[in-house]
């Protein structure tokens, strides 16, 4: 379901898309793509959000909820409207965008916690401010920031075992992507010990791709076949390219290639020229 605001704020709940949709937001263009599992017939458990903030400025966000058909759908989607709330309450009031993303998140864990279900979720956030952007997130959902020639300039570091294994130099991504626990996260909304890792701020080149994405996307994909899909033409031609990649693993695993079905959900970003 997407739900369009009247501040054209633009949230994305139980959606099952076809292909992505094109928004103008934050002086750039972003696209926007969520669907369900195809190994499923219940909801889409992810949830995503486009936040515009004073014109020039916005914020980005995407949520992979757990704990179960229903509680993973209501986790991820009072995650996305605990952030939408937040920021529309900084522009009301002056606060600086800063704030209001951790005041969102904050929000965001006890609205989970709220639910008394044991369900939780992940929360990936990016500011995009005064040609910069700035990651914030909870848990395995995906960051990255890509050049036109292909330079990856961030990547965030998933938490769970395995995430840290590979920062570590204890893993490789592909023997990542196969390992067995794999599935587990270490730090999630909805837990009372949740941690925010803030990163530093990135320059954003007009060429520049921003991406967050579920793991829908990231364990199917090697980060280097999501660059090459990612850096050149348009963004809508970037998005089809990732949907028909990631779908074809999910549909006809070939051995030795990632492939876990799952639900997807993934947000791209350009600024404009």
């Amino acid at each position: 379901m997407f739900l369009g605001e009247p501040d054209d704020a633009a949230l994305y709940l139980d959606c099952d898309m076809n292909e992505a949709e094109i928004r103008a937001i934050g002086g750039g263009q972003a696209s926007v793509f969520s669907a369900r599992s195809p190994a499923k017939s219940a909801g889409n458990e992810d949830a995503a959000a486009l936040l515009p903030f004073g014109g020039a400025a916005c914020v980005l966000v995407v949520a992979d909820g757990m704990g179960g058909e229903r509680a993973g759908h209501e986790a991820a989607a009072r995650a996305v409207r605990s952030m939408q709330a937040a920021i529309a309450m900084a522009e009301r009031e002056g606060w600086l965008l800063r704030t209001a993303i951790l005041d969102g998140m904050e929000r965001a864990n006890q609205a989970v916690l709220d639910l008394g279900v044991g369900a939780g979720t992940t929360l990936a956030v990016v500011e995009v401010q005064n040609g910069s952007v700035r990651p914030y997130h909870v848990g395995d959902s995906t960051i990255l920031l890509v050049g036109q020639r292909g330079k990856l300039k961030l990547q965030t570091i998933a938490h769970s075992p395995v995430g840290f294994a590979v920062e570590a130099g204890m893993l490789d991504e592909s023997e990542a992507m196969h390992h067995e626990d794999r599935h587990i996260v270490s730090n999630m909304l909805g837990a009372p010990d949740m941690r925010i890792e803030v990163g530093s701020a990135r320059r954003l080149a007009p060429r520049d791709t921003l991406l967050l994405a579920s793991d829908g996307l990231s364990d199917n994909l090697r980060t280097d076949e999501i660059v090459q899909r990612i850096r050149t033409g348009s963004l809508e031609e970037g998005a089809r390219r990732l949907v028909r990649a990631a779908r074809r693993r999910m549909d006809a695993p070939i051995e030795g290639e990632p492939s876990k079905p799952d639900d997807l959900t993934f947000v791209s970003y350009r600024r404009g020229h």
